[in-house]
């Protein structure tokens, strides 16, 4: 197959527009950048405007909404219970109300549409793309389920939650929130390793949180549907934006493989870049029980040619 010459999604907002070409991308933006400014505006509401309920109140790991509902990240309160930490009654409906969250929406969902590193991330992946930077060599994904062993076992021989400390999810939090300057320092570093040490290195070989995550959300019914998947061209722009592209392969492929269309991977961050830069629109957001949602024309023409011959 000849390298192709046009950039990135190029095809998809030439035929869909610029919006609707990076919809998802937006979304996702919105929604981490919200959440964040919750946390930075609450404590001003309550100054100048003398309000007695806070918006939300705490941070990532655990939090307060309108004094009401809590939530309390399932990994954080693990460590805290194996550091010999008895739980606030609290933090336990916190823990519940995620864990049933993550698990009808996808455990993954919280790299990419709550975790603000993904933006730091998302940006090396960018800037990498751009500079056609590429590393032979590449970290093993399974190191990030021995990093998550590690996060738990450290607590039972030290007695406290180390990984927070270095937690770059929680510093680039805090330097976001309360604006501490050595926070800055790890987050230039994971922006620095996945531009130009590993690609998608960070959240896709390392983080321990989204080896969290990806456990926590294997059964997790909101997935991605290869639906048109009988439209694909090869165009290779899902596998380039993916962070978790080996797992695309399976459910383009199914129809001559016998793999049914839905993406049902635990890796899957359900980010919808794909569904973005597909300019045929093989791509949507659908159930794991999706089969029905497959179109179910023959492969002709010109598509079946390029699949069969790539």
């Amino acid at each position: 197959m000849m390298a192709k010459q046009t950039a990135v999604g190029a095809e998809a907002v030439a035929a869909k527009g610029w919006f609707k070409a990076h919809k998802w991308l937006i979304l996702r933006r919105v929604s981490q950048l919200s959440l964040l400014a919750l946390f930075v505006v609450s404590p001003y509401l309550v100054d100048r405007l003398e309000r007695e309920t806070w918006l939300v109140k705490g941070n990532l790991a655990s939090s307060v909404t309108l004094d009401v509902l809590p939530l309390t990240d399932p990994h954080v309160l693990l460590q805290a219970v194996l550091a010999g930490v008895e739980p606030h009654r609290d933090a336990i409906i916190g823990v519940i109300l995620v864990i049933a969250f993550y698990l009808l929406v996808g455990g993954r969902v919280y790299c990419s549409w709550v975790c603000p590193v993904n933006m730091v991330t998302d940006a090396a992946a960018w800037l990498r793309r751009k500079l056609g930077i590429s590393t032979p060599s590449q970290l093993p994904r399974v190191t990030r389920y021995w990093m998550l062993g590690l996060t738990l076992v450290l607590p039972l021989v030290t007695g406290s939650i180390v990984w927070e400390l270095v937690n770059p999810v929680s510093m680039l939090f805090r330097g976001i929130v309360f604006g501490l300057g050595m926070a800055w320092v790890l987050v230039l570093g994971v922006f620095l390793f996945d531009l130009l040490v590993s690609r998608d290195g960070w959240c896709g070989r390392l983080c321990p949180v989204g080896a969290f995550y990806s456990l926590l959300g294997s059964r997790s019914q909101l997935r991605v549907v290869a639906a048109n998947r009988e439209a694909c061209d090869d165009c290779m722009d899902c596998y380039a934006v993916c962070p978790e592209s080996r797992i695309i392969k399976p459910v383009l492929k199914g129809a001559e493989t016998g793999v049914g269309p839905v993406i049902l991977s635990s890796n899957c961050t359900n980010c919808g870049r794909c569904i973005d830069v597909c300019a045929v629109d093989v791509f949507q957001f659908g159930s794991r029980n999706a089969i029905d949602q497959v179109k179910t024309t023959s492969v002709t023409g010109a598509g079946a040619r390029q699949r069969t011959g790539a």
